[in-house]
C-alpha cells in the first residue's frame, strides 16, 4: 500500500498517462476520416469503424486508468493497442528511407507507452488512493 507522496505521484501518473490514452482516443473520433484514410492505406479491413472503435477503447481505457476502475484490465488493453498499433502503422523496417526515422520513433513511443501501461497494470493490483477502487484483481 501506498502512502503520502507516492499516492500523489501515482495520481499524477495515471492522470498523465491515462489523460493522453484518453486524449490520442478522442483524437480518433475528431480526425476519423483522415485516420480512417491512413488506416485502409495500411490494410486495415472497415478502416472507419475500426478506427471508431479504438477511439472508443482508448477514451474509455484511458478515463478508467485516471479514475481506477479495472485499471489493470485497462492498462493491459492499452499495452496490447499500443504493441499492435506500432507493428500494423509504424512499420519502420518496410518503408521508404526517408520515412524510416519517422516511423521507428513512432514505433519507439508505443513501445514504451505500452511499457508504462504494464507497469500500470502491475500498480493497479493494489487498492489506489484517489480512485473509485473498482478491479478484478
Amino acid at each position: 500500500m501506498f502512502t503520502g507522496a507516492a499516492d500523489v505521484l501515482l495520481l499524477l501518473g495515471r492522470f498523465f498517462f491515462g489523460g493522453i490514452i484518453a486524449f490520442t482516443g478522442l483524437n480518433h473520433f475528431l480526425q476519423t476520416e483522415q485516420m480512417a484514410g491512413y488506416a485502409q492505406h495500411k490494410g486495415l479491413p472497415a478502416p472507419k469503424l475500426s478506427v471508431l472503435a479504438s477511439g472508443a477503447v482508448l477514451v474509455l481505457a484511458g478515463l478508467s486508468i485516471v479514475v481506477g476502475v479495472f485499471p489493470v484490465v485497462s492498462a493491459v488493453v492499452v499495452a496490447g493497442f499500443l504493441v499492435v498499433a506500432g507493428v500494423l502503422f509504424h512499420d519502420f523496417w518496410a518503408v521508404p528511407d526517408e520515412q524510416q526515422q519517422t516511423e521507428m520513433t513512432q514505433f519507439l513511443k508505443n513501445v514504451a507507452l505500452a511499457g508504462g501501461a504494464l507497469v500500470i497494470a502491475a500498480v493497479g493490483t493494489e487498492q489506489w488512493a484517489y480512485s473509485i477502487g473498482i478491479g478484478l484483481f
